[in-house]
């Protein structure tokens, strides 16, 4: 399982994607965060579900140890910008 920090500087950069450009509530950050916690984890969408996506869209491009290293090269990147 992805070991996410929880800082939420994914969910406060969603308008650097198209993808994700639903969820900004105007401002780049997503709608449904609250603190650095979302709101609804449970249910959040597949693109937000890191191990789900891996299982559905790139196990046969990467191995899941690569794909979890190119996530978390986007998360350090996210976080310097917010310095």
């Amino acid at each position: 399982m992805f070991k996410c920090e929880q800082c939420g500087a994914c969910c406060r950069n969603v308008d650097k994607s198209n993808i994700y450009a639903y969820l900004d509530r105007g401002d780049g950050t997503c709608k449904y965060l609250i603190g650095n916690i979302c709101s609804i984890y449970n249910d959040r969408p597949l693109m937000c579900r890191i191990d789900t996506c891996y299982e559905l869209f790139f196990k046969h491009a990467m191995s899941k140890k690569e794909y979890y290293e190119k996530n978390k090269k986007v998360c350090k990147k996210l976080k310097k910008m917010e310095e």
